[in-house]
């Protein structure tokens, strides 16, 4: 099976990005959310991306113009998915949300369609579980930035079927990804090992272990990450962290209880996600250089260089 028409269910910060690398890869995307206000957000993100890969001369005007014309964009999924090969789920990361979104994806789409989850923790089989067809239900874990990050984690549920399998990677190859295929479990294998520590400077910041500067550039200029933990949380979502953690933490044991600080955060309206970041400015870099760094646009541009 050869995949040529996709839908993007989700116009957030992740799924603006993975309906890029499918329009970059050749495909007709349709996009679709739940309120026009958040389509033409996404549709704006999309589109300022695309504007600053061409400032940067990553592509072209005519590679921009060629991936634009290949999105379309609504609030209407029955319409969205009625003649994809491949839908791809990107809500939040809750199991009611995303069993609900795909029981309407199962509903809507024909029958050769594959259905694929953009989760980074839950249950692919307990996703699929929702739908007629588990066998084509697939896990497709694009990291985030998705439209710059290289890799994308495939996971096969219990009765994920080859065909289903194969017929992704040969998507994802065409978009320019590599692929590693990894079991159905909670986390899969990057974030598995990246959340905890992720979280884990928290708690290192909440005990005053270091600034939270301190922290993040121990990272960057010690183990060569693009961006500390800290400020990636700020970028993908604090909510989207504690949602993560609590998962592991219910799944897999008490070694990966929620650090209290960004339970704190999250209670108090602190999310992060593309905003200047608030623990910084609250533990770590006063306003004067707090100024300086938004005005230098660092943050969310140096992570999306």
């Amino acid at each position: 099976m050869k995949i040529k028409k996709v839908c993007v269910i989700g116009m957030g910060t992740m799924g603006s990005q993975i309906g890029i690398v499918c329009a970059k890869g050749g495909c007709e995307t349709a996009m679709v959310d739940t309120s026009s206000d958040q389509v033409e957000r996404g549709l704006e993100n999309i589109q300022a991306f695309l504007q600053g890969q061409k400032k940067k001369g990553k592509i072209d005007q005519k590679a921009k113009d060629r991936a634009l014309s290949l999105i379309t964009t609504g609030t209407d999924i029955p319409r969205a998915v009625k003649d994809a090969d491949l839908v791809i789920e990107a809500v939040y990361e809750d199991i009611e949300i995303k069993r609900d979104t795909f029981k309407k994806m199962d509903e809507a789409s024909p029958e050769h369609t594959i259905l694929a989850s953009n989760t980074s923790t839950l249950w692919i089989a307990e996703i699929a579980a929702a739908t007629n067809r588990p066998e084509k239900c697939i896990g497709t874990h694009f990291l985030i930035p998705a439209a710059l990050t290289p890799l994308v984690e495939v996971v096969r549920g219990p009765v994920t079927s080859d065909e289903t399998h194969d017929a992704v990677i040969d998507f994802l190859g065409k978009c320019g990804k590599e692929t590693v295929t990894v079991a159905d479990s909670p986390g899969f294998v990057i974030n598995r090992l990246y959340l905890p520590m992720v979280n884990e400077a928290f708690f290192a910041l909440e005990t005053g272990l270091a600034s939270a500067e301190e922290i993040d550039r121990s990272c960057t200029k010690g183990l060569g990450y693009p961006l500390g933990p800290l400020a990636a949380a700020d970028a993908f979502g604090l909510d989207i962290l504690l949602a993560c953690m609590k998962t592991f933490h219910r799944e897999l044991g008490d070694k990966y209880r929620p650090c209290p600080l960004v339970v704190k955060l999250v209670k108090a309206g602190h999310l992060g996600r593309n905003r200047i970041i608030w623990f910084y400015a609250h533990y770590a870099l006063g306003p004067i250089l707090l100024r300086r760094k938004a005005k230098e646009g660092i943050w969310i541009n140096e992570f999306h260089r």
